[in-house]
């Protein structure tokens, strides 16, 4: 793939936020989506929610008022990186849809991506298994068991991961990014 993406203005990158469950895809296609934009000489970062957490939102925990406040550090970070040209890609749960919709307003040529997966196939995918413990109720506020995942209502991609491969996901994002809006 060689097509040159459509960019914005000079001095401004983008953000792309994927947003779905664990296990849902949402990091492995940021980083397959990544290697591909360096590739093509684009100036990109990662930042993966869970990297976030650890580093730059330690210590909260999961509140819905903590999840709302790591959530706004991601996009605080993104949209700094993205006003200096960089296409910022972000893989986070990102649970609440109000939320998400007041970062994603504030972001610079933000793109949501709803990285969808039916609960069975996640909880398949769980190498962990968090699912089955959260299920069998050992796991207290464990999103999109017993916690709530608001799903997007319109994002600007949704991908099935259960129904499309990495490769297909990542062809989607490009096209989307070029301006085909698929």
């Amino acid at each position: 793939m060689t097509a040159t993406l459509n960019r914005p203005e000079v001095g401004t990158g983008r953000v792309v936020w994927f947003t779905g469950l664990s296990g849902a895809g949402k990091s492995t296609l940021a980083s397959a989506l990544y290697t591909e934009l360096t590739a093509r000489g684009e100036r990109a970062e990662l930042l993966d929610g869970d990297a976030v957490r650890e580093n730059l939102s330690k210590g909260l925990g999961f509140t819905k008022a903590d999840r709302d406040t790591n959530v706004r550090r991601i996009a605080f970070v993104a949209g700094l990186l993205a006003k200096h040209g960089v296409t910022v890609l972000v893989s986070a749960i990102s649970p609440y849809a109000e939320t998400r919709r007041e970062v994603l307003a504030a972001l610079p040529n933000a793109t949501e991506v709803f990285v969808d997966a039916p609960l069975e196939v996640v909880t398949e995918r769980d190498v962990k298994g968090l699912y089955l413990r959260a299920l069998a109720g050992e796991i207290a506020h464990f999103t999109g068991v017993s916690d709530p995942y608001e799903a997007p209502e319109s994002p600007d991609l949704h991908l099935r991961t259960d129904l499309i491969s990495v490769e297909q996901g990542v062809a989607r994002l490009l096209a989307h990014l070029e301006g085909g809006n698929v």
